[in-house]
């Protein structure tokens, strides 16, 4: 008997692992199902690396982002996770889904905002297709290929590797809270919270080096929030964190302060900053540093892989827990337009 629940209470997650019941699993898959990407192999160990990510008018485009900025999005979603995994990607398929109302000034800006990610990312755009839509639908799958040797997955943290991110958290938390809610802070603030959401970068340069050093055990990219990236991999890995200090950006408790908000909590459980959260071998943690750092890049440690399954966070000189949250299609589409 098939339960009348609606997709609203079951999420994202719960979406997919009903609808991988009824699927048949490729044998020898090179990378698990759930990953950041997918595999297929090839010859040897080499494996073509593919990922599709749908960007949705209604959930993924904010006031005030241009039809421009949406599309050079939908790339820069896609390209985001193959840096996570140290892949370059090379070509991607653009599927559109285009209302009716939209102007033909509308479709060269999408064609202009397509263009834009995919030279910034060395991709070319090899084909798709257009249809109709009720809303505005960017959906991309990006090709790569890749050495199965290399690609970094979220299933190998070891306890004591040392758990960093490529960049700071809680800026684009508050730049949807000042698109959605037309807050006002003064202007040299505001650009710099708003403009990681209108113009997202994707960590591609850091996550080929990274790769490329073997310097990483796992990684994931932190578009669904600081603390959902955390669990993810810590249930691939079966090991738990213990965060010393959560990378807040100085502009995020500059604003949490005017506004009597948590800068941890806009840290934690935002989402859509693009950053990678990677667990690097002790042994290459200063090369991996000094690395990244040759292309302007800081590479942040935050704490430690621990044997302990659970994930804790030091403040105010105490550990408490991490609560499981962050982006969820279905579940937090709702609270994002209220």
């Amino acid at each position: 008997m098939l339960h009348l629940v609606n997709i609203e209470s079951l999420g994202e997650r719960k979406i997919i692992e009903t609808i991988l019941r009824f699927l048949d699993a490729m044998p020898n898959m090179p990378i698990p199902f759930g990953d950041d990407v997918s595999a297929i192999p090839i010859e040897g160990d080499r494996v073509v690396v593919v990922k599709v990510d749908m960007l949705v008018g209604r959930t993924d485009v904010p006031p005030g982002m241009s039809l421009r900025q949406a599309a050079r999005k939908a790339i820069v979603m896609n390209v985001s996770d193959f840096a996570a995994k140290g892949v370059k990607p090379l070509a991607a398929l653009v599927s559109l889904g285009l209302p009716r109302g939209l102007t033909e000034w509308d479709v060269k800006e999408i064609g202009l905002g397509l263009s834009e990610g995919a030279k910034e990312y060395g991709i070319y755009i090899v084909g798709g297709d257009t249809n109709e839509a009720q809303d505005l639908i960017v959906d991309c799958a990006m090709i790569g290929l890749g050495d199965r040797r290399k690609i970094i997955r979220r299933s190998g943290a070891r306890p004591g590797d040392i758990l960093a991110v490529t960049g700071y958290f809680g800026r684009t938390s508050l730049g949807l809270k000042i698109l959605l809610e037309g807050l006002s802070p003064p202007e040299n603030l505001r650009k710099t919270l708003v403009e990681p959401v209108l113009m997202p970068r994707a960590r591609l340069k850091e996550g080929l080096i990274l790769a490329e050093l073997g310097a990483l055990t796992a990684s994931i990219d932190s578009s669904d929030g600081l603390a959902w990236s955390l669990y993810e991999i810590s249930e691939a890995s079966q090991v738990g964190f213990r965060i010393e200090k959560v990378p807040v950006a100085p502009e995020v408790e500059e604003f949490a302060k005017e506004y009597e908000l948590n800068p941890i909590e806009l840290s934690l459980y935002g989402g859509e900053e693009y950053e990678l959260v990677v667990t690097v071998k002790p042994e290459l943690w200063k090369k991996s540093e000094e690395k990244l750092r040759e292309i302007g890049c800081q590479l942040i440690e935050i704490g430690r892989a621990i044997e302990e399954r659970r994930i804790e966070v030091r403040v105010n000189g105490k550990y408490q827990i991490v609560e499981r949250r962050g982006w969820e299609h279905f579940k937090s589409a709702r609270q994002r337009l209220n």
